[in-house]
């Protein structure tokens, strides 16, 4: 990530002390800004959680030529063009499983990233139909459409329960992530490329539990309902994952499933940082809840390259020399991990104390 701080030091003419590395990730941002800057980006379910932050990030730090929010609600397209009130931005009615809008909204596109997709594990057991149209037939088309109008680079975003999934939720994400990986071997000699972004539960967005908790707690509740003591999740900010996407648009070669190394939380430890001393109510794990999440499964491991802040799970599939060429590349930077080794929220090495989230938790309510 562009660290602004140690940007500000770099930049200062007065600075006595060089730090290289900052001065490296100068240059590094500049090489990521010109990529984006002038460029046509679609963002797939923009009006989110992810989109809207994603949004913000794009206007503050880049000058786009468009910036397409690509999604179903009209409301909220309304209401998200009256705050980002930019000559850039462009809003499109479209859904991702009507592939004919969606080749139409890709002309002269350049990025796309598609955040588009069914998430709430109950409704997708409830409505497997429709959860399958939306995120494995509604992938299909991005991929089409994408190779149809020849965009540069796609990213698709992902989810922890795609590993080892056992729900139906993680099982569409898993069938979505294969049929990104598996699309750089149908461009033929077009230029565009196709990745995934994997990453754990997104602090405070819509439907996540900490604005659960929030929402009980000022409507009086004398207990919180915990599903286990046990359970531990993956924990990642809004911005920190959108800092995680446009890192990883500039720095995929295709064919890539990018995993940041962040915490774990308990959920016992977030009842206690949001109402200290108030007790809890076990409730069980709701019908395809795991107690513990994984990002990286141990059937992976001969695929999976550690790096300073990420892991990457290259493709099972061999693709076009061209393509495999660029991903052995990464073997040269990368060190394999362990035979075994699983990325796994329960096992996780950093856990955020419950002070550390009393902190987090007044920047995200």
């Amino acid at each position: 990530m562009i660290l602004e701080s140690w940007m500000d030091n770099v930049c200062n003419p007065t600075t006595k002390n060089i730090n290289w590395f900052a001065l490296w990730l100068h240059f590094y941002g500049i090489r990521v800004i010109s990529m984006l800057n002038g460029k046509s980006i679609l963002i797939t379910g923009g009006t989110g959680s992810f989109g809207r932050k994603c949004t913000s990030v794009i206007l503050e730090r880049y000058t786009p030529e468009r910036l397409i929010i690509y999604s179903r609600d009209e409301l909220k397209q309304f209401e998200m063009a009256s705050e980002f009130d930019h000559p850039a931005m462009r809003f499109l009615i479209g859904d991702v499983r009507d592939e004919a809008r969606l080749t139409m909204a890709m002309n002269d596109v350049d990025c796309v990233i598609h955040a588009a997709a069914l998430k709430q594990v109950p409704a997708a057991e409830y409505n497997p139909m429709e959860c399958i149209k939306t995120n494995i037939h509604g992938a299909q088309n991005v991929i089409t459409a994408a190779i149809e109008n020849n965009v540069h680079r796609v990213i698709a975003l992902s989810t922890d329960k795609a590993a080892n999934p056992i729900n139906l939720y993680g099982a569409t994400k898993l069938a979505s992530d294969k049929l990104f990986i598996a699309g750089n071997n149908l461009v033929g000699k077009r230029d565009t490329r196709f990745a995934v972004i994997r990453y754990g539960n997104v602090v405070g967005s819509r439907g996540s539990v900490l604005p659960f908790f929030r929402q009980l707690l000022d409507n009086g509740c004398k207990e919180l309902p915990i599903t286990d003591p046990r359970m531990t999740r993956f924990w990642i900010t809004l911005q920190q994952g959108v800092d995680f996407v446009l890192e990883n648009l500039h720095r995929m070669n295709g064919g890539e499933l990018f995993v940041p190394k962040i915490p774990s939380v308990r959920i016992t430890d977030l009842a206690e940082s949001l109402a200290p001393g108030l007790p809890t109510r076990i409730i069980g794990p709701r019908p395809g809840e795991k107690f513990h999440e994984v990002m990286c499964p141990k059937d992976d491991a001969h695929l999976t390259l550690e790096f300073d802040d990420h892991y990457i799970i290259k493709p099972a599939i061999n693709f076009s020399h061209q393509l495999q060429s660029a991903l052995e590349k990464l073997s040269e930077i990368g060190k394999p991990v362990e035979q075994g080794f699983e990325y796994n929220s329960g096992a996780n090495r950093h856990f955020l104390s419950v002070e550390e989230l009393v902190a987090l938790n007044k920047t995200i309510l």
